[in-house]
């Protein structure tokens, strides 16, 4: 893991970040989730990680167009065989560095109830669950986030030159 470089993403990184999609969900297919466009329109604000020339970890962020203090993750992933080591922490640190510099206090993001790994995550690093219209398994969610029957979880951070992690 010495070879290990954390970089700005690219436009040419979308394939490879659609075919890690495909093995890192265990057979889920959320390639729909991260068009081109997000390379293409926000690059600046999303970040590979990459082990020699191995693509192994990704996070696709932006900040908010209406919320001026808010950056929003929108897709993050780590290679099965890089959890437990911090990789995602870092690729959530270089975000938040990110935001700062832009006075964007506010991180949001969202997950599947599904995503049990992602939510507990999300908890360690200091996210916060909000409230939403409903429960599953105890978690709070909002039902038809983005179409019926499709429930998100939703997190907030506020984060400060402090707490990034």
């Amino acid at each position: 893991m010495k070879d290990l470089n954390l970089r700005i993403a690219r436009e040419s990184d979308h394939n490879e970040i659609i075919a890690s999609i495909k093995s890192w969900w265990g057979g889920r297919d959320l390639t729909y989730m991260v068009p081109r466009l997000f390379l293409t329109h926000f690059s600046n604000t999303s970040f590979v990680i990459e082990d020699g020339n191995k693509l192994i970890a990704f996070l696709i962020g932006f900040f908010s167009q209406n919320h001026n203090d808010t950056g929003y993750i929108h897709f993050a992933g780590v290679h099965y065989e890089y959890r437990g080591k911090g990789i995602g922490k870092s690729l959530y640190k270089k975000f938040y560095e990110t935001c700062i510099k832009k006075n964007r206090s506010k991180i949001r993001s969202c997950t599947s109830p599904i995503n049990k790994d992602s939510i507990e995550f999300h908890k360690n690093i200091g996210f916060e669950i909000v409230k939403g219209d409903s429960q599953i398994d105890g978690i709070q969610v909002f039902l038809d986030y983005n179409r019926e029957n499709d429930p998100k979880v939703l997190f907030q951070k506020f984060i400060t030159t402090e707490n990034l992690i």
